[in-house]
This record gives structure tokens, sequence and C-alpha cells, in this order.
């Protein structure tokens, strides 16, 4: 499981004056970026390769409030990946110092190749670094399918 801290800052907090919906979204995007930063995939990597991580969904589940001025861990395990490492699936914890879990967030991505701005596979030198990762005990081999789970399509709007 890798861990990042963080303390929750002014700019953090919503008009309720708890940690803001927006604020898990940019603590768990940090906390992903340095987790692959540690795992090789530091973002000059990436760019050599031309491709960028995407985001398709973050499912949250809020338990308790934090406030202005809390230290918070999050925490990331790597729930699910395809052959190809394409696609991605990790599971975001947030945590107060006693331990207490604030907040449970399920995300699935992908790698886009940032010229055809399709999704690509991993190349070899980065598919060799993700094969690596740490697993989660419910890890699963993800493939396109697990992408349309939750059945949810695009709708056009009728003018």
């Amino acid at each position: 499981m890798y861990k990042k801290q963080f303390e929750i800052r002014w700019s953090d907090v919503d008009a309720n004056a708890h940690l803001a919906n927006s604020a898990y979204t940019n603590f768990m995007s940090h906390a992903r970026m340095s987790f692959f930063a540690e795992q090789g995939f530091t973002m000059p990597e990436i760019r050599k390769f031309g491709i960028g991580p995407v985001v398709f969904y973050e499912h949250m589940y809020y338990f308790k409030e934090s406030f202005l001025g809390m230290p918070i861990t999050v925490t990331i395990e790597v729930s699910g990946l395809s052959e190809d490492g394409m696609l991605f699936k990790f599971e975001h914890n947030f945590y107060n110092q006693k331990g207490e879990n604030l907040a449970f967030c399920e995300m699935m991505g992908s790698w886009i190749d940032l010229k055809t701005r399709k999704l690509t596979g991993l190349p070899e030198p980065l598919l060799e670094l993700a094969d690596k990762f740490p697993k989660s005990k419910d890890f699963k081999v993800l493939t396109k399918e697990d992408t349309r789970k939750h059945g949810v399509r695009p709708k056009p709007l009728k003018v």
C-alpha cells in the first residue's frame, strides 16, 4: 500500500468548513502522480513516450468529515491492470491521524497517446515497471468490458 500525507489547507475547505469534494480529487491525483514517480513513471519518462494518464471515473464514498489543519493520509492500492497496461484501477482511502477511514474512492483510468488522442497500451519499458506495481488483495486483470461495467453511455442533447 502506498501512502501520502497531506495537511488540509484553507484552499481545500468549502463553505461548510470541511474538506471540499474537489480537494479529495486533487489529493488523489497528487498521490497518484507521486506513486507513479516512485515506481519510475516520472513525468519526463512518460512524456518521452508521448502518453499521458486519463481518468474514466472516480466513485467517492464519504464516511467522516475532515477539517482545516487536519493531517490526512491518502492511500493507493492498485486493484486492476490490463495485460497491455492500457487500463488501470486504483483504490484510494483517506485516513485521519487516528487511523479512522474518512473516505474511499475507486477510480479507473487509462493511458492516451497524446498525438493520436486514442487510448494506448504502455510501451514495453513502462509495462515492465507497471507489472511490478504493488497489488491489492483483490487485484484483477482488466479488460475493456470492465470499463463498461456500470452501463453508463453518452446521451446526446436533444435540441
